[in-house]
């Protein structure tokens, strides 16, 4: 079964090419993201592909105390409303607790619920209630058919605009593997997004920080868009290797359009034979 829903008016999810979610991992300052969010929209326009601009206003679930988390909530959400104006894209960031939903959904068109929280009843009705999308991570720790209930908690309180995203699963210790039958299990239940550059992390790899293996982000790409999704998340930083969150996973924005460009030649054919 196929799923589509609208985001804002023109930018739907479940439609003729992919969702692009595509950011910085954090909100490290408004040029950061402000050169990101330029140049993802002009590529994704060159492209024809539906963007929404992503960055968390706060990683609250770094692997050590030390590493960095936020420049403040107050100015990260107003970072990412100016955003969302000066360059007229949707945006979507993560909320780690019901306190956070009412505030955030005021300056963003999109929540995310983080993988380690996919669990949590009392979030997901929230951001249910909130009235705006809801894309759900599936946990590193979770079946794909078990999605179903996730998205069923936040359906029954009116809400139908819900997505799941796959970021891989965890194999042993400090390392994640992607099951493609997966996306195929969790579009019974919803519109499926892959997220490209999360399922190359190495989490706490680093001693105390998530290492990443990037140069298989195109390798897990394409296969994934030949296994049938509906959008793709990736983190994209101006020079990944002085990001202040998942760095090394995440792709170089210098590199970004050849990659959709790569991602969307497989996808259009894999299209041909999604169910």
């Amino acid at each position: 079964m196929q799923y589509k829903f609208e985001i804002i008016p023109g930018v739907s999810i479940g439609g003729e090419k992919p969702l692009i979610i595509a950011g910085p991992c954090v909100v490290e300052s408004w040029d950061i993201c402000a050169r990101v969010a330029e140049k993802t929209k002009e590529s994704c326009a060159h492209l024809n592909l539906p963007y929404v601009f992503k960055s968390s206003f706060d990683k609250a679930n770094r692997t050590s105390d030390k590493s960095f988390r936020s420049i403040g909530m107050e100015e990260s959400l107003r970072i990412l409303q100016d955003i969302g104006t000066k360059f007229e894209v949707p945006v979507i960031t993560d909320v780690h607790e019901t306190i956070q939903v009412a505030p955030v959904s005021e300056v963003v068109d999109f929540l995310q619920i983080p993988a380690f929280l996919c669990r949590q009843t009392d979030l997901l009705i929230a951001a249910g209630k909130s009235g705006k999308p809801v894309n759900v991570k599936k946990g590193q720790f979770m079946a794909p058919e078990d999605m179903k209930y996730a998205v069923d908690k936040i359906k029954d309180v009116g809400n139908e605009r819900v997505c799941l995203t796959e970021r891989g699963a965890s194999f042993g210790y400090h390392n994640l593997v992607v099951d493609m039958r997966s996306m195929s299990i969790m579009r019974q239940f919803a519109p499926v997004i892959f997220d490209v550059t999360h399922s190359v992390q190495m989490p706490g790899a680093l001693g105390g920080a998530t290492g990443g293996q990037r140069e298989y982000a195109p390798l897990l790409a394409r296969a994934a868009a030949a296994a049938g999704v509906d959008g793709f998340f990736m983190e994209t930083h101006p020079n990944p290797d002085e990001a202040l969150s998942d760095g090394p996973n995440s792709i170089p924005l210098g590199d970004l359009e050849e990659f959709l460009k790569m991602i969307l030649e497989v996808w259009m054919i894999g299209k041909r034979w999604m169910q």
